[in-house]
């Protein structure tokens, strides 16, 4: 489960996001609410690309069992900074389902998904 996430947060940096290790039906959960499927996942990227792509990720605390995991980071873009908990579920060796925690209080326009 710890390659498998790490390859996740590497393909973030590297903006491959076509090449996620998600399953087709996978599943993500915010407090923008979920995103149901791999093709609706990539396609909300796609369409944002601003407001997803150029992070770095500052990894603080990390639990890895055999299907899930636990990671606590801070996504870092330019001047903004997000500090994020998410557990990760797994199935065949792809991330299945992320459920993501972070305060995202008063959205800037400039950060609003389109």
């Amino acid at each position: 489960m710890e390659k498998l996430v790490k390859t996740w947060f590497e393909k973030w940096e590297k903006g491959d996001f076509h090449q996620l290790p998600i399953t087709e039906n996978f599943n993500h959960t915010s407090p923008f609410g979920t995103i149901e499927g791999k093709k609706a996942y990539v396609g909300l990227v796609a369409a944002n690309k601003d407001k997803f792509l150029g992070y770095r990720f500052e990894l603080h605390d990390a639990l890895y069992e055999n299907q899930r995991a636990c990671v606590r980071y801070t996504a870092i873009q330019g001047d903004f900074k997000l500090d994020v908990s998410e557990w990760y579920y797994a199935e065949n060796n792809l991330i299945d389902k992320i459920s993501a925690y972070y305060h995202i209080g008063e959205i800037r326009e400039e950060r609003q998904l389109t």
